[in-house]
């Protein structure tokens, strides 16, 4: 004591003030030794710095408990100072690890100030740091010190809990493995903390822990993990990858937790930092080769004598390492389960990530891929009708490594069997993705089994929008992959292509065009002279032979149908002759009246809307014209005849709307139209009457035509052409005037069929009643009425003129005006 008095004069005075009641004389009296001390520093010897500490150790330490904060605190950076001075450093820790255990390490904290805890704390940190190994000795003071310390409620003693729990792991590694567990719940119980830095602390200690501890608390900490992997703060996540990566590294007992830990790595490898992407592909890297080197006498031949990069490897993608394909093909069974269903997971980030860590897997997995491909396939088609795109995206990935790495018998046995027993969109998402995986050479020789599933009725007659988009897609991935094979093929690739437009909705626009754009490829990649036009050709008597199989069965809802129509349609001028035969016979039979009245109204909208899709731009003949005759007498005539209800009468206008067409078209002769006269012409009478204005409005111009066709053939009988003026004259009267100006085009056609030997005085009753009729109607209120009537009477006058000019004289006066009359009679006298 003299020595250091000699030194310090004032020293044992103020360690005897440390005893005083007065919180400023004790805290005054801590300031003077320290500024004495850091005074006089640089000029001590470290023996007299030792015996001065050896005087304050134990004064200081009872100050750790002073009433006052001040003083505690003043106190305890003094010590923190003197630590840095002594040069025997572990004499002081039996008397400094007691006073922190009593101050931090209990139940209830001894230290109520936080800003007395942190410094607390970091004095601990610097205890261990200059004593190295020898804190090994308090292992179980310090573990007791963080456990309460780590969970602290202040932010910065957490973190500063964590380094020190990191320090300790990494100093004593020898005897920290004893106690390591200690630590972990504290630690989890901070990994969700608000403060992304505490989260940070968090996984690094957690890390060191492990690392230098009992490896059985990777299975405690795991899905702690597997949660940050989620964190949105993308240092969260660097932590993760960074902690995990150095496990597989360098953990003793890692190869016990391969399976757990690869995931954890792997996700990151997708992470959407661009540096987390390469700080886990870097760890990713040196494992393989670590593990390689490691087992090297098993891989000896893999090594020795390496097989030939594959020659069908996904493009710009750089193929894993030995030792990281072996490692996944080892632990891809305890692995896959486990990720499937995570790809169900309720949660659509785990959904997400679960499905960007299956493209990895698969891409390390390579070839052994197919050990485990039931499992595989099944859950990738679940999780293709998810409701997250990405995760849809990331499972297309994976579908198209399946195509790369699995040979193709392989996968088409099981994937076609369930798309047989279970169409659906996701099933066939899945095979257009493995498709677009498959190399040419080897897809040439199993086109036919995928193409012939496509077309099966159960697979491809669907109405859902969802499952005829990838239809399309299966074909646009058949044509991308095998080019010029698809010719083997083209009969079924044609087939799909017009099921997918004949039961697309006109709503989806844009897959109609798609159509127009896969059909001109399909040509293209044969290299066929007219492009969809030869297709057409090629394939159009085929496909309506196969329809035409079960045309006796359809009904309304048979997508048979649609297809019919849409090959119909669609059909250019050189396939539709070759379809026509078969065209007639199937029409015959689906418009036969016995059928359902909603069937045969569409069967008879479809024939009108194909006679005038059809009719030929040039003087060429009508495609239809070499069956018309067969047309009006089977399908037409019989659906004129008027039944009872709304869907015949629709039926009915369809009809006349066809016979119209043909006539339009001029794909019925006038021969051919003369021999079917005498039946056509009673049922166009009869629908002159029709409830609907449609019908009655066509009826009058296929009517006009008929009279015209029958004039020009002098084909007509006096006793028929008396039996047709009293329905135009009840037309006159209709409530349509569009009709009843057509009705006036009738009547010029009706005159004009009367031959020179008429006998006027033979029939003069049927003129006076043709001449009342029609002068009544030119007394009409519309003008335009008035002048169709003005000139059918100047054309009609011409067979009796005194008897027009008898019955004008006996109406003229009631009519609104004479000037139409004069007209007449100036014409006619």
């Amino acid at each position: 004591m003299a020595v250091v008095e000699e030194s310090f004069p004032n020293l044992a005075r103020n360690i005897n003030f440390l005893n005083e009641s007065n919180k400023i004389t004790r805290r005054k009296a801590l300031q003077d030794i320290s500024k004495d001390i850091n005074r006089r520093k640089n000029d001590l010897e470290s023996s007299e710095l030792q015996r001065i500490f050896n005087e304050l150790l134990k004064p200081l330490l009872k100050e750790f408990s002073d009433p006052a904060e001040s003083c505690r605190e003043q106190a305890i950076e003094l010590m923190s100072e003197l630590l840095t001075m002594v040069p025997g450093q572990c004499e002081y820790l039996p008397y400094l690890i007691p006073v922190l255990v009593q101050r931090l390490g209990q139940q209830e904290i001894m230290e109520n100030s936080e800003e007395v805890r942190l410094i607390l704390v970091r004095l601990l940190i610097k205890a261990m740091e200059l004593n190295g190994k020898k804190i090994g000795v308090y292992l179980n003071d310090v573990i007791k010190i963080l456990q309460r310390t780590i969970i602290d409620n202040y932010p910065q003693i957490k973190k500063d809990s964590c380094v020190a729990a990191s320090l300790l792991a990494n100093t004593v590694p020898d005897v920290f493995h004893m106690q390591s567990e200690s630590l972990i719940n504290p630690l989890l119980q901070n990994l969700t903390h608000q403060h992304s830095k505490v989260r940070v602390c968090v996984l690094e200690a957690i890390g060191d822990v492990i690392q230098n501890g009992n490896g059985k608390s990777v299975d405690d900490v795991r899905s702690h993990l597997a949660q940050r992997l989620f964190d949105q703060v993308p240092a969260v996540r660097a932590a993760v990858t960074n902690v995990v990566g150095n496990w597989l590294l360098y953990l003793l007992d890692r190869y016990s937790y391969h399976h757990k830990l690869i995931p954890l790595l792997l996700t990151s490898i997708n992470d959407s930092q661009p540096s987390i992407q390469e700080s886990a592909i870097a760890f990713w890297h040196d494992i393989g080769l670590k593990y390689e080197k490691e087992n090297e006498s098993d891989l000896k031949d893999q090594l020795d004598f390496p097989e030939e990069e594959p020659k069908h490897f996904p493009p710009d993608t750089e193929r894993p390492n030995l030792g990281c394909r072996v490692l996944v093909n080892r632990h891809l069974s305890k692995i896959l389960p486990g990720l499937m269903n995570d790809l169900k997971d309720w949660v659509p980030a785990t959904r997400i990530q679960a499905s960007s860590l299956l493209c990895v897997l698969l891409l390390n997995a390579e070839r052994s891929i197919t050990q485990h491909l039931q499992i595989l396939l099944s859950g990738m088609v679940t999780a293709c009708k998810d409701e997250e795109k990405q995760v849809v995206s990331n499972v297309l990935k994976s579908a198209k490594l399946v195509g790369y790495f699995v040979q193709i018998e392989t996968w088409s046995h099981l994937l076609l069997d369930h798309i047989c027993k279970n169409p659906d969109a996701a099933s066939l998402m899945i095979l257009a993705a493995i498709i677009k995986g498959c190399d040419r050479r080897e897809l040439h020789g199993h086109l036919e089994p995928i193409c012939n599933t496509l077309i099966l009725p159960d697979v491809s007659y669907h109405l859902q929008v969802n499952i005829l988009v990838e239809l399309y897609h299966c074909v646009q991935s058949i044509l991308s992959v095998a080019k010029e094979d698809c010719s083997a093929v083209s009969f079924q690739l044609f087939t799909v292509l017009i099921t997918i437009l004949s039961l697309n909705s006109t709503e989806n626009s844009q897959l109609t065009e798609q159509y127009q754009n896969c059909l001109q490829e399909l040509a293209g990649v044969q290299e066929l002279p007219g492009a969809s036009k030869q297709l057409f050709k090629e394939h159009s008597p085929l496909l309506l032979v196969k329809l035409k199989e079960t045309h006796k069965e359809w009904t309304s809802q048979s997508f048979e149908r649609n297809i019919f129509e849409t090959l119909i349609m669609k059909a250019n001028e050189s396939a539709l002759p070759l379809l026509i035969d078969d065209i007639t016979e199937i029409l015959s039979e689906c418009l036969d009246v016995e059928k359902n009245a909603e069937f045969r109204l569409k069967m008879m909208t479809l024939l009108s809307c194909a006679i005038i899709e059809h009719k030929p731009s040039t003087e060429v003949p009508h495609p239809f014209s070499s069956n018309a005759l067969k047309m009006v007498q089977k399908m037409i005539v019989p659906n004129l005849i008027w039944k009872a209800g709304r869907i015949a009468a629709a039926i009915r206008t369809s009809a006349t709307s066809a016979i119209w067409a043909l006539l339009q078209s001029k794909a019925v002769s006038n021969e051919e139209l003369i021999l079917v006269s005498s039946e056509l012409l009673p049922q166009i009478l009869s629908s002159m009457e029709d409830d609907n204005k449609s019908t009655r409005l066509i009826s009058c111009r296929v009517l006009t035509r008929l009279l015209e066709n029958m004039t020009a053939c002098q084909q007509i009988d006096y006793d028929t052409l008396h039996k047709i003026y009293p329905h135009l004259l009840k037309r006159l009267d209709d409530a349509c005037d569009d009709i009843r100006v057509v009705v006036a085009t009738t009547f010029l056609a009706y005159f004009d069929a009367f031959s020179d030997d008429y006998d006027t005085d033979l029939y003069k009753a049927h003129l006076e009643v043709m001449y009342q009729g029609l002068l009544l109607h030119l007394d009409d209120s519309e003008k335009s009425i008035q002048d169709a009537i003005l000139n059918v009477l100047k054309k009609a006058g011409h067979l009796k003129p005194a008897m027009l000019v008898s019955e004008i004289n006996k109406v003229k006066h009631k009519h609104r005006t004479t000037i139409y009359c004069d007209r007449l009679l100036s014409l006619f006298t």
